[in-house]
């Protein structure tokens, strides 16, 4: 069944613990929330584009921006949760007229922290659910990896199959390359990153609570290990590079360099 409609969700919270209120940091005159707002609703295969969100300041502030709301419970502990919470309603937009179909509806997941999402990555998005058959139960975009950051244990590494299935995230550089000194292992192999963006097919994404726990997914502190350990497909397609996420006061003040 493919693709019919898709809508873009984004997860957003005030209690940042490592830059509170990093959503509301003002970015060339605009509060970053703001900014990627604007910028998913560029993207032209999208239904709608929704913030999801426990907090009532950013509920009135989106909502006089003219972007629909979803409140959610404080409790979630990730992005991928807080829109799970509201996967229904998130579909019911998509769909507008008629009853939503979870198996032909993406829901794509940005972070409310990536200030310069292109809209075009999205649109890609929307794409590979289209033409893949069958369609995944996620989709994902992957870069290429420069050697001086294939062992930077920040930023996230992709294993891919030969077709771009993902076999596996993780934090350490993969694949190891036996008897190759580390400093040359991008000599042997690609190394792929994984930009913070995920497109879920509504089904899987609704059923998100009745996945059971990852230990994968403790040890390396990525929820997208426990969509591989209870047997769902990724797919990836590259993209030119990562989209700046702001995690720290120093990108705040590289994203605010950048407008």
């Amino acid at each position: 069944m493919a693709i019919q409609q898709a809508v873009v969700a984004v997860p957003a919270r005030l209690q940042s613990s490592r830059l509170p209120n990093k959503v509301l940091a003002e970015i060339g005159g605009k509060p970053m929330i703001q900014r990627v707002l604007e910028r998913c609703r560029e993207a032209s295969t999208v239904q709608a584009v929704v913030l999801c969100t426990d907090s009532s300041q950013l509920q009135q502030l989106a909502e006089g921006w003219g972007f629909p709301v979803l409140m959610t419970s404080s409790d979630c502990s990730s992005g991928s949760e807080r829109i799970a919470s509201v996967a229904d309603q998130l579909m019911a937009l998509a769909w507008r007229e008629g009853p939503a179909v979870a198996e032909q509806t993406a829901v794509i997941n940005v972070q409310g922290d990536q200030p310069f999402i292109d809209p075009a990555v999205i649109d890609a998005m929307v794409a590979e659910f289209q033409r893949l058959d069958p369609v995944p139960a996620v989709v994902t975009p992957v870069y290429g990896l420069s050697p001086e950051t294939i062992h930077n244990p920040n930023v996230v590494k992709t294993l891919l199959a030969h077709d771009g299935r993902a076999l596996y995230f993780s934090r350490s550089a993969i694949p190891h390359v036996r008897d190759v000194d580390p400093t040359d292992w991008h000599r042997h192999t690609t190394y792929w990153g994984h930009v913070g963006m995920y497109g879920f097919r509504g089904d899987v994404l609704a059923a998100w609570d009745q996945l059971p726990a990852s230990p994968l997914e403790d040890l390396e502190r990525l929820e997208q290990l426990r969509l591989i350990e209870a047997g769902h497909t990724i797919a990836t397609f590259p993209v030119a590079g990562t989209s700046l996420s702001v995690d720290t006061a120093e990108q705040l003040e590289q994203a605010r360099s950048m407008v």
